[in-house]
């Protein structure tokens, strides 16, 4: 029997960047999903502030030269790759020059949101799902890491459903706080909406001036994770009323062989 894959996609990890807490649980959680006999494979931005030299970034031609639409405007996406010291983790890093090489995350040097981070997020998300089309790599299971990934769900249960790589993909997503979804507005589901999706496709990011990336990501999910420790009431809300298996927050140490677990039982139910 073959390995179970599992795809960790994320807006940040350790060593190559430390914004949140989710660095740290990305730097963890994959290494030891894969100690435990699973196949893995992580994707995540690569940010103008990660040093290529030191980190030894390749690029990799053959997954390279894709073009992602967004907002009707064609963007190469390029893949860059490295090796996770002491762990014999491959890393995949998703980069574009207008998008990604930037000295800085998702603010400005005036502490503001960058004005492009709604058409950054749907590159992302899209670019994701486009490269792991072209591995050829079908993931048992999906688990999204911040904001940044929230489209992923939407996508996978929508305009990549059919598609064989993706077809018996359960996928989880972590909810953490998030202030950046404030500076979102209608445009987002606009630009959100690829392949021919409807703005009514995505009615559970919300209406109007009020986009809830939370609320998306939850109901196109498979599974939910509380990744921060003190969730808004509205987001606790949310996850109970979905009725989607649940895991609560916990502190690193417990939360790796738990979430493992946690894995095990949503592909189980994929095979039942």
């Amino acid at each position: 029997m073959s390995k179970k894959r599992a795809l960790f996609v994320t807006q940040e990890m350790n060593p190559y960047t430390a914004i949140s807490e989710i660095s740290e649980i990305v730097r963890k959680l994959p290494q030891a999903t894969q100690e435990k006999g699973m196949e893995i494979r992580v994707l995540m931005p690569k940010y103008g502030v990660i040093n290529e030299r030191r980190h030894r970034l390749h690029e990799v031609v053959r997954l390279s030269g894709m073009n992602i639409i967004v907002d009707d405007e064609d963007y190469p996406l390029i893949i860059k790759v490295a090796s996770l010291p002491g762990a014999r983790m491959q890393v995949y890093f998703l980069d574009n020059e207008e998008f990604f090489r930037r000295k800085f995350y998702f603010d400005g040097a005036d502490e503001k949101p960058f004005e492009d981070n709604m058409d950054r997020m749907v590159f992302f998300c899209k670019g994701v799902m486009e490269t792991v089309r072209k591995f050829g790599w079908p993931p048992d299971l999906i688990h999204c890491h911040g904001w940044l990934t929230s489209l992923i769900p939407l996508y996978l249960k929508t305009v990549y459903k059919d598609d064989p790589v993706f077809q018996s993909s359960k996928i989880v997503y972590s909810a953490y706080t998030n202030d950046y979804e404030k500076t979102f507005n209608e445009r987002f589901l606009d630009i959100a909406a690829i392949n021919k999706l409807e703005k009514s496709d995505l009615e559970a990011f919300g209406k109007g001036k009020k986009i809830s990336l939370l609320a998306g990501g939850i109901a196109h999910a498979d599974g939910v994770m509380a990744g921060s420790k003190n969730l808004s009431k509205t987001v606790s809300n949310l996850i109970e009323e979905s009725g989607k298996p649940f895991l609560n927050f916990m502190e690193l140490e417990e939360l790796v062989p738990s979430c493992i677990e946690f894995y095990k039982n949503l592909m189980e139910e994929e095979e039942a």
